[in-house]
């Protein structure tokens, strides 16, 4: 399956900058297909270890971590001349072994010319950084999320559609109706499938969805096993706790994460450490509050106020219990939780993007969905489940801001009237931070 990371791969090979890369995100996502397609594609060679099951090399990089001991070590263990420029290195999950981290560094300072590239699922909660320090500024670092719309559409071999979909956002010029009510129909079964790739290429073979909620009920037994492996078993349960508040945290009509909603008295010193874990394992997101649409963002933001959204939507339809038929009815603009989906799909397409989520409110009563920074400018966007567009608060905020205009994503086509740009739900992957 085509991923767009690909392309950044591409780029890396050939820089004259080139410095070892590490490659984080959730377990499951396609780090290791991508890496070693990218390998087979563009080296003659690719050494591939597993850092958490072969117990072998992990021992080793507890010795001596110079880059000539290492390559003569994995020709050694793997059999494969190690060439320089020839040959790609692949360490996977290198949250396992810390000193193969640090090794990162060496390579960096004295061995430049091979192509290294670490993955990583934990990295941010796994590392024992008290004895072995990370590789600051000696690695270039890639963030991988799970599988977008667009990369949907490709999985399904819907590049034509894809295309119309961008050319169509970038003139904001209406889709012909039956190409559009294709698109929404394939939204929706996105909103069942999701991202992640075991789960896409399923759906993608058999065109059926019942298998979708029993694969994507192992990888949450993976993320729990997880729990339990990288933290203690206090915290361990108490990061579960958390998890398994999203779907009812989302379904509040104030879905400011609520720490009583985890457990009667729960307050941040209790699981704030917790959020943060499942914010570093990539498996939940965080939109942070802001009170102001003044640039930058960032300044204005409460660190205590946020939204927490999960990390795939296909783990929120799993999770939630949501029914299919329900997603795929044409009547599902009644069923408000629709709108909840709606608005975590939202926020997972922005990440993939690379926007920093935050959402508005006023001291009052009008809260904005999201808020992004664009050229220079602070955007309001709005997300609506279906047709109903109506929207007091982007109103009230684009006048209070002067904004020079906003977004509306809901079920409607592409449009543009006072100085809202109507954007179809399907096309989010074509909103982008400006280069």
């Amino acid at each position: 399956m085509q991923r767009k990371i690909s392309r950044q791969l591409t780029a890396w090979k050939d820089s004259t900058k080139r410095m070892p890369l590490i490659i984080n995100g959730a377990r499951q996502v396609g780090k290791t297909y991508i890496l070693k397609e990218f390998g087979t594609r563009f080296f003659k060679q690719v050494v591939y270890v597993n850092l958490e099951t072969n117990r072998l090399v992990n021992s080793f990089f507890e010795t001596d971590i110079t880059p000539l001991r290492i390559i003569q070590f994995l020709e050694t263990i793997t059999n494969i001349r190690i060439i320089a420029g020839e040959t790609l290195v692949i360490l996977d999950e290198i949250q396992a072994c810390s000193r193969a981290l640090t090794s990162l560094k060496t390579f960096c300072e004295e061995a430049p010319q091979y192509h290294i590239i670490a993955a990583g699922s934990l990295l941010g909660v796994a590392v024992n950084r008290d004895r072995f320090s990370f590789p600051v500024g000696k690695v270039d670092e890639l963030a991988m999320f799970p599988m977008d719309f667009e990369e949907f559409l490709w999985a399904l071999d819907k590049m034509l559609l894809s295309r119309e979909i961008s050319m169509h956002f970038a003139g904001l010029e209406r889709m012909p109706e039956a190409l559009h009510l294709q698109a929404m129909e394939l939204y929706k079964q996105y909103l069942i499938v999701g991202g992640m790739p075991a789960v896409v290429a399923e759906f993608v073979e058999t065109k059926s969805l019942l298998m979708s909620t029993e694969i994507q009920g192992r990888i949450l037994n993976e993320y729990i096993a997880d729990m339990a492996k990288y933290a203690t078993p206090a915290t361990s349960v108490k990061i579960r706790a958390c998890y398994n508040s999203i779907p009812t945290q989302l379904a509040k009509e104030n879905r400011k994460f609520q720490y009583k909603i985890v457990q009667k008295g729960g307050t941040a010193a209790l699981f704030g450490e917790s959020i943060e874990w499942l914010t570093s394992a990539g498996i939940i997101l965080k939109c942070q509050k802001t009170d102001h649409g003044y640039m930058p963002i960032a300044v204005y933001t409460d660190p205590g106020d946020f939204k927490i959204y999960m990390s795939d939507i296909g783990m929120l339809t799993m999770k939630s219990g949501m029914a299919q038929q329900t997603i795929l009815s044409p009547v599902a603009e009644d069923n408000g939780f629709i709108g909840v989906m709606s608005e975590n799909y939202v926020a997972q397409a922005l990440t993939c993007n690379g926007f920093p989520l935050y959402y508005w409110k006023n001291e009052n009563t009008a809260e904005l969905d999201f808020v992004l920074q664009i050229a220079g400018e602070v955007i309001p966007l709005e997300v609506k489940k279906g047709l109903r567009t109506k929207s007091v608060s982007m109103t009230m905020f684009v006048k209070k801001y002067n904004s020079p205009y906003s977004i509306r994503i809901s079920g409607k086509n592409f449009g543009y009237e006072n100085q809202i740009k109507s954007v179809p739900l399907y096309a989010l992957f074509c909103i982008k931070p400006a280069p």
